[in-house]
Parts: structure tokens; sequence; C-alpha cells
């Protein structure tokens, strides 16, 4: 492979099991780092070029780290210029790197774009000789899909990237930033993540993430207006900055479709607490349940998901074995995700398999399941 390079870096891909659809609201999340995700091997060159190829995505991509910035070329070199352009807001980078990406999943609800991002943000420094701490990786990163990338996402995917660690719970404050990383309680039954690839394959930026993101927002002000709290900018108006009481208060003269956005905020802040509590004392199925009750309030609520995503959730609730889980991403196209008993990994695959291609057989060469464990976050190897 590329053995011969002086660095590797592996990145990975990361799992929400409770506190979907909130970070970009300031609410709290959970999260694994897991042991499938992108790997990145380079040579730190003399010059100032930067000069990369991948085993997933065609093309060759080659620019110059010195120079500013220009506009998103539109292929996935884009992630790579959005992690220089990150970076050169705060040091000067002088030395490019001859590097080759691969990942080892297909690309989807798995948070491979911050992975990716995570990546060069980690070669890029190594290149420049800048230490960064990993809370100041996962900040860059997360800058550059927001301001270069173009996706008005919250800290959760770069969080469980870069702070993940095997065998625990990542829990973070979205309006603080603070994170705890929560050890499996000992009395925990065993458990890996099953992974189901819906067979659709997913572009953030088309979807409707930006419109729910603005929908949330909008959900706050309402409120805001009702109880004659000065209102802010929609870009520093959050649901976390509501009150339930107050969101309750006025929840029936709202338009429905902002009451329901705003319901999947406090429900999901709640799952996310009592799932910390489930998590500490090794009480899986409570975990699971409250995975599922997640992801049905992302159908109801949030309104997302596919029909072949809730096709999949569905034929999870009927599987012996099955913890609990919900869409993973953003929840329009990609994967679902669950907590399940390793014990019964064949059967759940051939009956998960079976119930989503009885109703979807267009997708029998692309459906794909897997299953992986937590692991340890972005790191050298």
């Amino acid at each position: 492979m590329m053995d011969n390079c002086q660095y590797h870096i592996f990145s990975p891909y990361r799992v929400c099991p409770i506190g979907a659809h909130v970070d970009h609201q300031h609410g709290l999340v959970t999260g694994f780092s897991i042991n499938k995700g992108v790997d990145l091997w380079f040579d730190v060159q003399e010059d100032s070029r930067v000069l990369l190829d991948s085993e997933s995505f065609s093309g060759h991509v080659e620019f110059d780290i010195a120079t500013p910035t220009l506009v998103k070329q539109g292929n996935w070199g884009d992630y790579a210029r959005g992690a220089k352009f990150a970076l050169q807001k705060r040091f000067k980078l002088q030395r490019g790197i001859r590097g080759r990406l691969k990942g080892s999943l297909p690309v989807g609800g798995l948070s491979s774009s911050a992975a990716v991002l995570i990546a060069y943000v980690m070669a890029f420094a190594k290149a420049n000789d800048i230490l960064l701490e990993p809370f100041e990786v996962m900040k860059v990163a997360s800058e550059a899909e927001r301001e270069y990338i173009g996706l008005n996402n919250g800290l959760l995917d770069q969080a469980c990237i870069a702070l993940g660690r095997k065998d625990h719970l990542l829990m973070l404050d979205c309006e603080s930033n603070e994170y705890r990383l929560i050890p499996r309680a000992d009395n925990m039954p065993d458990f890996e993540l099953g992974i189901f690839f819906s067979g659709l394959t997913r572009s953030l930026m088309s979807s409707d993430y930006n419109l729910r993101v603005t929908e949330c927002k909008t959900a706050a002000w309402i409120v805001q207006a009702y109880e004659n709290v000065p209102l802010r900018t929609h870009d520093k108006t959050f649901l976390r900055d509501v009150p339930e009481s107050m969101y309750k208060r006025n929840r029936d003269k709202m338009p429905p479709r902002f009451a329901r956005r705003a319901e999947h905020f406090y429900s999901e802040h709640r799952r996310v607490r009592e799932g910390i509590t489930a998590w500490e004392t090794g009480n899986l199925e409570w975990f699971g349940s409250l995975s599922k009750a997640s992801c049905e309030s992302s159908i109801h609520n949030y309104e997302c998901g596919s029909p072949e995503l809730i096709a999949i959730y569905e034929a999870m609730l009927t599987t012996d074995g099955v913890y609990g889980g919900r869409f993973s991403g953003a929840g329009f196209k990609g994967a679902c995700i669950a907590l399940v008993d390793p014990a019964k990994k064949e059967r759940i695959e051939k009956e998960i398999t079976e119930k989503y291609l009885s109703r979807f057989p267009q997708y029998k060469d692309t459906f794909k399941v897997y299953f992986c464990q937590s692991d340890d976050g972005a790191r050298f190897v």
C-alpha cells in the first residue's frame, strides 16, 4: 500500500446513538468513534505543493498550500482546500504534502466528510510543525466544513472523531463545548454496532439539511416573539436559549411544522440525559430503547428519513438481538445504525436484508451490512 510513506493517519467514522439533529441548536449529543474510517498516508513536501490521490474518488488533486484559498472546485479536493482555508486563518502554511486517501466503507451517514477534514487538518499541521490539541483539530475542521464546504452543522461529528475513545460514550454539550467520555459499565452486556447502508448514496448539500436548521431557528424565534423576548439575528438564535416551559406555553399557537421541530429538540434533550444514566448503569436495553425513541421523533417531529431508511428502521424493530438504533447522519439518505448482540449478528444480517429487499429489491446490489466496534479517535498510526 503506502507503507513507504513517512506518516499514516487513521481518522474514524462516527455513530450517534442518541442526540439527533440537535447539535446545530446547541443541544446535547452522544457518539462513538468506530474502527472503520479514513486512512491518509503522506510524505511532507520540501515545497508548498499539495498532491493528493484517492482510492475512493477519481482524479488527482493538486494545489499550493501557501497561497490564498480559491473558490471551491466542486470535487473531492475541496475538503483538503477547506482544511487549508481554516488553518490559514490561524497559521502561516509553507510546506505541502504528497498523500493518498482511502475510505473503508461506502460514504453515507457516518460523517465521512468530517473524518476526511480532520485527517487533512492533522496532516497539514504536522507538515508545518504546528502542534494542535484534539479539541483544536476539531474546531478547525468544523470551521472548514461550515465556512468553506457550506454545511451548517454543529460540532458533533468532529468531536466524536477527534476525541473518541474505545469503550467510552462521548457526551458533548454543544452550547458550552464541554464534553465527557463515559466508560462502559462493567455489568454491560457485549454489543457491537451494526451499520445498514440503504444503497442510496447521499449528498448532504442537496438534502433538506440546511432547511431543517433554519426551521429550528424559526421555531425559537416564534416562541420568543410570543413572549416578547428581544429577538437576535437568525445566526445567533438557538432553541437551547428558549426554556422548554416557554415553548409549552406557546406550542398550540405556533404553525405545526415549527412546533414539531421544537418538540424534537426538547424531547431529544431529555433522551440524552436518560441515555447517560442508562449507559452509566450498564442498562443496554434502556439505552437501545431511547435510541429507537430518538428515531421515532426524527421521523415524526423532525421529518427526515427517506422511505428506504424508514424501511430499515422498521425491519430493525422486529429483529431479535437488536437493542435499538436510528438513522445515522442527516437522515435523508445514507445508513441506519443499531446496537446489536454479537452472538446474533448472522441472523440479524439475514433477517434485515430479507425484510428490506422484499420492499426495495432495486437495491440488492448496493445494500450493505457491516458490524464494527467503538474505537479511539483520529491518530497517527
